[in-house]
């Protein structure tokens, strides 16, 4: 995981003590975050046998480091963290898959403020070898490795690692956290039912029907369902805003369970994970996971620089009408930098999108 901290301290150095990405499905990814914390910093009782733990090519991930953005202070004092969801039923975690969700999450080391951002899985991007597509084709191609790659290129980003969780494994963390609060809106009901009877086929799992609509508690293959729906108003962008609900509901309900109850959970994901991360460094980065809040959550690209179109062969995207402008969002979203300027590589990346994209534009 990523502290930065600016000058001239070293890439080395700040990648054993800092930057971390993490890549599971859907929003397991920070619920896994979540409950890793708690329960190792606070605890330190969780076994992790069960972690499949890889070692990503450091200098490789080096690489697509964008020239300058190591040494931007402005991101000093926040850990940085690629979330990536991996939809994969026959258990390939390290590549073969898209990412059908990808998220960053950036801590504020001081405050425990944690800011959300869905990049949304068809934005067409670099991914990170000069091959312009969907975005989460890079997890396919080259699993998380490539996947980081995409996102500190075309970001101006520097993230280094990652965790991968299994298809059924935010099923298991509701379900042992005794599930969470959402508000179901009649237009979800019947997309939930189908998604949660396919995925129950999938599973070997009995299922209970959504049948009103109002706030309610989902168990894991509700949430889970809930988190897939796209078939209605908003898509994908809706269906993004949804797995963020649900990862700021399950961080509320993580909160207040006992040590017991965590530990349950812990012990059902790990293992369902395949991750970079080590519990030392957890346990460095982290101290009381309990003081941690969701303040802002968003999508990119932004509403307002955003735009869908069928791009050829690629299918249907969606095109940040100016990648430039959306990354000097991200940065003042992130970390309130308001004078922030993109790197040249970001404006050659930003300038090849628009050329190869314009035509296909919805207007």
């Amino acid at each position: 995981m990523s502290n930065r901290r600016g000058g001239n301290s070293g890439r080395r150095g700040r990648k054993k003590n800092a930057k971390r990405a993490l890549i599971i499905f859907g929003v397991e990814i920070v619920v896994l975050l979540i409950l890793l914390f708690i329960v190792w910093t606070l605890f330190g009782r969780i076994k992790v046998d069960k972690v499949g733990k890889v070692n990503l090519d450091e200098k490789k991930i080096a690489e697509s480091v964008n020239t300058g953005v190591e040494e931007n202070e402005q991101m000093t004092g926040f850990t940085n963290i690629a979330l990536f969801g991996v939809d994969s039923r026959e258990g390939d975690l390290d590549k073969n898959t898209r990412s059908d969700t990808i998220m960053i999450a950036s801590i504020n080391n001081a405050t425990g403020d944690i800011k959300l951002v869905s990049v949304y899985r068809d934005t067409y991007l670099n991914l990170s070898n000069d091959t312009y597509t969907k975005c989460n084709a890079a997890y396919k191609a080259g699993g998380p490795q490539q996947a980081i790659s995409m996102l500190n290129m075309n970001l101006d980003m520097d993230i280094t690692d990652f965790v991968t969780i299994g298809f059924g494994g935010l099923t298991d963390v509701v379900n042992e956290l005794g599930g969470v609060d959402i508000n179901i809106e009649e237009n979800e009901i019947t997309h939930l039912n189908n998604y949660q009877s396919t995925m129950a086929e999938e599973l070997g799992m009995k299922y209970t029907p959504v049948t009103q609509t109002g706030m309610q508690t989902l168990d894991g293959l509700q949430a889970t369902a809930y988190c897939r729906i796209r078939y209605t108003a908003g898509d994908d962008f809706k269906r993004a805003e949804r797995q963020r609900t649900v990862l700021m509901a399950i961080l509320e309900k993580a909160k207040t369970v006992n040590l017991t109850e965590l530990e349950n959970v812990a012990n059902k994901v790990f293992g369902e994970t395949y991750t970079s991360l080590g519990l030392e460094d957890i346990i460095k980065l982290l101290g009381n996971i309990t003081n941690y809040n969701v303040v802002a959550n968003d999508g990119f690209p932004m509403a307002e620089m955003r735009a869908t179109g069928t791009v050829g062969k690629k299918g249907s995207c969606v095109i940040p009408v100016d990648l430039a402008s959306n990354v000097k969002w991200l940065h003042e979203f992130l970390f309130e930098d308001t004078d922030y300027q993109v790197s040249s590589s970001v404006e050659k990346y930003s300038q090849k999108i628009a050329a190869d994209t314009d035509e296909y534009i919805d207007r």
